[in-house]
């Protein structure tokens, strides 16, 4: 953890930014400013911990820029055991590597912060708002420039849910039409979203 850091004072960030700027590259590294500013706004406009949003904003890529044999020592030396889908979709690796390294090594001890980090790609069933926060602000941060962003952009500013919906459509359709697997973490989290359920 680093010095001088602790959940009771959320708003000393400069430790972080200095990991980050040695973790990631400088188009990685905007990224995470970016979604960290979206996810407070995100965070002011529906209610939820604006400091617990820009901290798991920062930290969501912390290991986006790590070699594959990085994520396979994190994952061996806290236990994580990628499926079959996870496996075959390295991409999907630093959301898992990430929410172990904040909790692990740089002693992030909230749980709703990990489990943001660790959802942000794919999302779940049962996401808290923190945690549907930050894949919403990963999606549409000031950075992103993509099909369908200035959508998603319309959507999150009218209803959480609904940018929520479009937001899981839009990772479902692009998954299929590259004739890549759906995690089923990502269907149960669109399932759960249009059955009506939070």
């Amino acid at each position: 953890m680093p010095e001088g850091f602790t959940l009771e004072n959320k708003t000393d960030y400069g430790a972080f930014k200095e990991i980050l700027k040695k973790r990631l590259n400088e188009k990685r590294y905007y990224h995470s400013l970016c979604v960290a500013d979206e996810a407070k706004r995100l965070a002011e406009k529906y209610g939820g911990d604006t400091e617990k949003a820009y901290l798991a904003g920062l930290l969501h890529d912390i290991t986006k820029n790590a070699s594959a044999e990085e994520h396979l020592k994190i994952f061996s030396d806290f236990g994580i055991i990628p499926n079959e889908i996870e496996n075959g979709a390295e991409k999907l690796w630093h959301a898992m590597s990430g929410a172990a390294y904040a909790e692990h090594i740089l002693g992030i001890k909230d749980p709703e912060i990990i489990d943001a980090i660790r959802y942000h790609t794919t999302a779940k069933a049962g996401m808290s708002l923190l945690a549907k926060i930050l894949y919403l602000a990963d999606f549409t941060s000031a950075d992103r420039d993509y099909d369908d962003v200035e959508v998603i952009r319309k959507y999150v500013n009218e209803s959480l849910q609904k940018a929520f919906v479009y937001a899981l459509q839009y990772s479902i359709k692009d998954l299929v039409e590259q004739a890549r697997a759906v995690h089923l973490d990502t269907v149960a989290a669109y399932n759960q979203a249009v059955l009506g359920g939070k």
